[in-house]
């Protein structure tokens, strides 16, 4: 039960810059506790727990740790050198979280097909410097390809993220460009995408300033079919692919979002807990009023991202039509069953897809265990994903 008066307290601490003092107030909500009664001292200043950073994102389990594989240093496209670093799970805690978390060894076969290249850059604009790693297809001869822009989720990496999306292998089978920008850890401490912040959520500014440029850059110095550019995300990662769909529908042809929650659905921190608990408030917050099309993933199990979340995205990503709808309903041999709702303009077209998936959790559906937040049960996630990207073009 949301309890306005602490929301109230909670959202005045985040402005004074008391981040802990927050947090501590909304998991006490969350657990079913009372407000703290203020003191003399005043409520800003009544005692409270100390916590470690905030982590808004996924509930951990207790795997084995990664250690970065030794791949050989590369050369860019220019010629310049560059290093790969690979960053495995790191210790961490917070909301739902449980540390440390340990992880066995990621070897390159985990990351990316033999004969293809994953290449280290970075990216410097006004709003701030991100590395990336690049997925360059061994059947890249010239042609103009599709690129895939993949945002990881709170306390990933990028070597992490393709590891238990396998999109390397897809994009490999489909003669892709894959690009995976990296949130470091002094952006975030738990290495989150600032989804909730509204400084973040705008076109030419922040963070989706940043994902744009990477975006840009790749186009510029790889031949990439530019309108044939997607973005897609998990939970932090998914809300951050909202945004850019939302805020820049010129650049990408469509969206897919696992786990995630819509554009504008928080503003701060507390909003961001409301919005997981239950469902964001979403407003448009996008320059654009295009919509573009989108396919979501999402467990009815997830108890870190509520899956009304999922049904909001769509409603947003369809709120410049009327479709129509069309329900499916499948099961993966040994898996999990699913319902797969699909929406179509008056021309035909496939604008958004659902995929609601029965019994799982806050999780890559479909993904390999080699990567964290995985749930092998599937459906694939990310081939169905891939799929859908193909299918759209920018004026197609």
């Amino acid at each position: 039960m949301l309890n306005q008066d602490i929301v109230r307290e909670a959202t005045r601490l985040t402005r004074a810059g008391q981040l802990v003092e927050a947090t501590a107030l909304l998991q006490r909500m969350l657990q079913g506790d009372s407000a703290p009664r203020p003191d003399s001292r005043g409520a800003s200043q009544a005692r409270l727990p100390r916590l470690d950073p905030l982590t808004i994102d996924a509930t951990a389990e207790v795997v084995e740790e990664r250690e970065a594989p030794q791949i050989a240093p590369t050369r860019s496209a220019q010629g310049r050198r560059c290093s790969i670093p690979v960053d495995g799970m790191r210790d961490f805690s917070g909301l739902g979280l449980r540390s440390p978390i340990t992880r066995v060894p990621l070897s390159p076969s985990d990351i990316v097909p033999e004969n293809t290249r994953f290449i280290a850059g970075t990216f410097s604009n006004a709003a701030g410097s991100r590395t990336y790693k690049l997925f360059i297809p061994s059947r890249c001869q010239g042609q103009q390809l599709p690129l895939i822009v993949m945002l990881h989720g709170c306390t990933q990496s990028p070597d992490d993220f393709a590891a238990g999306t396998r999109m390397n292998f897809l994009a490999e089978e489909q003669n892709c460009f894959v690009v995976y920008p990296e949130q470091p850890s002094g952006a975030n401490q738990s290495k989150c995408w600032n989804w909730f912040r509204t400084g973040d959520q705008r076109r030419s500014g922040g963070e989706p300033s940043i994902i744009a440029g990477i975006t840009r850059e790749i186009m510029r110095d790889h031949a990439i079919d530019p309108k044939r550019v997607y973005v897609g995300g998990l939970s932090a990662g998914g809300a951050a692919a909202a945004i850019m769909g939302a805020t820049y529908s010129d650049l990408y042809a469509a969206v897919g979002i696992h786990s995630g929650l819509a554009c504008g659905a928080a503003s701060d921190l507390p909003s961001a807990f409301v919005a997981m608990r239950q469902g964001g408030g979403f407003k448009a917050t996008a320059d654009s009023k295009i919509s573009v099309p989108t396919i979501v993933f999402h467990g009815d199990r997830d108890t870190t991202v509520h899956p009304k979340n999922g049904d909001q995205i769509i409603e947003q990503s369809a709120r410049a039509t009327r479709p129509t709808t069309t329900v499916l309903r499948g099961r993966v041999p040994h898996g999990h069953a699913y319902t797969r709702t699909v929406l179509i303009d008056g021309a035909g077209r496939t604008i958004s897809e659902h995929w609601n998936i029965d019994g799982a959790g806050h999780a890559w559906s479909g993904g390999s265990p080699a990567g964290s937040y995985t749930d092998p049960q599937g459906p694939d996630a990310t081939r169905e994903m891939l799929r859908f990207f193909l299918e759209h073009s920018l004026g197609g």
